[in-house]
């Protein structure tokens, strides 16, 4: 089996994340105002859609991995649902983005419909798209290679989106702000189903399940709760995702209320997505030199420092603010292609336990944790906000705030440091890798 991937597949690979955050980032940084500011939904109600979609995940995840598990055609058993699903994906963003003429109910009906159907399909897209980081190769640390390619060619999609989506929206609306989201998710869908369908070309399964496995689904699901790498990475996924929605969906509201110049939101993102970017090809070689729980572990405290201390700054001192910030996303940076990586050697550490791969099963963790994260985090942005009383498109009282402030810095913080105490747990270092390598290459060989 090849272990080194080329230039061309690694690129392949990372391209498709680009697409999904084409539309991933408009959910993650601007549904929430737009569902208060421009659909004219209150952030109560908009913080319970979020949640109560969760629900449904929870059965639509595994059930993804399950599906997926079991497919088998002649392009293998993930790479299938990036062609299948990227055209349902692409219209379902329009559709979320869209403000059709109904009252306060049928608002709060459409807008839960479309946002429910839309996470439905990026679980049915992306969850194959990132089991299939982990069967292009078996070698643990080319993986962290190509999950690197992966997030720089990601954040690249997010730098695009939160640096040009205001603006865009602006354009293409002429002064009618639903027009011109609903333009914009138009552009941003073309260039996202595009970007699937080189990915689907360009890309390869290599790793397949041992030939001798049987389907056993309450086995598969009874090995992965008994696989504590697993467990422990899906409780730090859904802390971790819960910490990006809250406070990357509340920096809108900073930069509009606390801030005073909403346009200079894009700014922000753009040069925190840049120090991202600059950083994250230092995840494998930090890796490979410290251990992947070790990098994740440091990240999560010393990002978590940076990101309570933009409580501080008053809203005349940007510079500060954008220091921090920069220094947060630095030190956040390593870690991002590692919670991918390591679910990948949770893969790996069941079948060399068990000696049964349940690759998308395992992959699962990773998509729920991502939207559970999201719903949860956004449920309690859309809280917190009416808690706080805030109040949409009018001035805002201290109290207000203060709550826009702490989600923007002390609770994403807290959060965020927390997972360094559940990484203790996660027992995969780089011996145990090497081993499970050479044993599972030695088993597959004799196949």
């Amino acid at each position: 089996m090849r272990m080194k991937l080329s230039l061309k597949e690694k690129i392949g690979y990372g391209l498709g994340d680009t697409a999904s955050h084409f539309v991933w980032d408009m959910v993650g940084f601007w549904i929430l105002i737009f569902y208060t500011d421009t659909f004219g939904i209150s952030a109560a109600a908009a913080g319970t859609i979020m949640l109560i979609a969760r629900v449904w995940d929870m059965i639509s995840d595994p059930l993804m991995g399950i599906i997926a598990d079991r497919t088998n055609t002649r392009w293998g058993k993930f790479r299938p649902y990036i062609l299948w699903m990227a055209v349902p994906y692409s219209v379902l963003a329009v559709l979320t983005f869209s403000t059709p003429d109904l009252g306060p109910t049928g608002k709060v009906i459409y807008a839960g419909v479309t946002y429910f159907l839309l996470m439905t399909v990026f679980t049915a897209i992306n969850l194959p798209y990132s089991s299939l980081g982990a069967v292009m190769t078996s070698d643990s640390y080319e993986r962290a290679g190509l999950n690197s390619y992966r997030f720089i060619f990601a954040f690249i999609g997010q730098l695009v989106v939160t640096g040009s989506a205001l603006s865009l929206a602006l354009y293409f609306g002429n002064g009618d702000t639903a027009l011109g989201y609903q333009y914009t998710l138009t552009l941003f869908a073309i260039i996202s189903f595009a970007l699937f369908m080189i990915t689907f070309k360009t890309t390869k399964e290599r790793v397949k399940p041992p030939k001798e496995q049987k389907q056993n689904l309450l086995l598969d699901i009874k090995n992965l709760f008994k696989n504590k790498p697993w467990v422990t990475l899906f409780f730090v996924g859904i802390i971790s995702f819960v910490m990006f929605a809250m406070q990357n969906l509340t920096i809108a509201y900073y930069f509009k209320y606390y801030i005073g110049r909403e346009s200079d939101v894009q700014l922000f993102n753009v040069i925190g997505t840049i120090a991202l970017i600059l950083v994250i090809p230092l995840s494998k070689p930090l890796a490979k030199k410290f251990g992947k729980r070790n990098v994740f572990l440091a990240s999560s405290l010393i990002s978590g420092m940076f990101f309570m201390l933009l409580y501080i700054p008053g809203n005349d001192n940007i510079i500060s603010i954008y220091i921090l910030n920069i220094l947060a996303k630095m030190t956040y940076a390593p870690a991002v292609p590692l919670l991918w990586t390591m679910l990948a050697d949770a893969a790996d550490y069941s079948e060399w336990k068990t000696g049964r791969r349940s690759t998308g099963l395992t992959f699962s963790a990773a998509t729920f944790a991502q939207k559970a994260g999201w719903g949860i985090g956004g449920a309690l942005a859309g809280w917190i906000l009416a808690f706080y009383q805030f109040e949409p498109n009018m001035v805002q009282s201290e109290t207000s705030l203060m709550g826009i402030k702490l989600m923007i810095s002390v609770f994403p913080g807290i959060l965020y440091m927390s997972t360094s105490i559940l990484l203790f747990f996660y027992s995969i270092d780089h011996k145990t890798c090497l081993m499970m390598q050479k044993d599972l290459e030695a088993r597959r060989a004799k196949e």
